[in-house]
């Protein structure tokens, strides 16, 4: 008989899952350290516990350079993580704006705080710092796809070149081939005439 298929879902007896989670954790380093070596990469693994406990491994590389060649390669991942959280921590421009009209007919009546001037104006720098890098994010998104669109075109246009430039040739060559069948044709009808031989 072969094993029962197990339904993934969480383990409820906790002596259950702490056996489980020892063994396919060490099951899931065993199958990094045989990719490593069956295809020559760098493998680097890092699995925290429920009580978090943090277990690492690495073959190929040492978990240094992999984790900073990870970062190199998806720095910009990581700023978009990164704005995205900031965005989220920040109040949108429709609600800043609410505030501030609020904030303004409290200080028509006097009641305005320096604190909340203070903490207003920093709302605003930090929507207004988002609001320039979530431009520059975009006006980059855009400058790529130009430039993919710009690459896609020289690739088309060198095709269409060749193309052009084949096209010519055969049409030279066919030209050429006319002209070589009309003068052969042209000299096999003018034969010219022998004299007749003296008898």
């Amino acid at each position: 008989m072969g094993r029962r298929k197990v339904e993934i879902k969480r383990i409820e007896n906790k002596s259950s899952r702490q056996v489980t989670f020892c063994k396919r954790r060490n099951g899931l380093m065993k199958k990094a350290r045989q990719l490593s070596i069956l295809c020559e990469s760098s493998v680097a693994l890092l699995i925290v516990s429920s009580t978090g406990k943090l277990y690492s491994s690495s073959s190929g590389d040492s978990m240094a350079k992999i984790l900073t060649r990870y970062k190199t390669q998806h720095a910009d991942e990581l700023k978009t993580v990164d704005l995205a959280e900031k965005t989220r921590n920040y109040l949108s421009h429709e609600e800043l704006l609410e505030i501030v009209q609020c904030k303004l007919e409290e200080a028509k009546n006097d009641n305005m705080s320096i604190e909340s001037l203070i903490s207003l104006e920093e709302q605003f720098k930090s929507a207004l710092s988002v609001t320039r890098a979530r431009k520059a994010e975009l006006m980059m998104e855009f400058l790529k796809t130009l430039q993919e669109k710009e690459k896609l075109l020289r690739e088309e246009n060198k095709v269409l070149a060749s193309q052009l430039t084949k096209m010519k040739k055969s049409r030279f060559l066919e030209a050429e081939d006319e002209r070589a069948m009309s003068l052969a044709k042209s000299f096999g009808n003018n034969t010219p005439e022998t004299l007749s031989l003296l008898k």
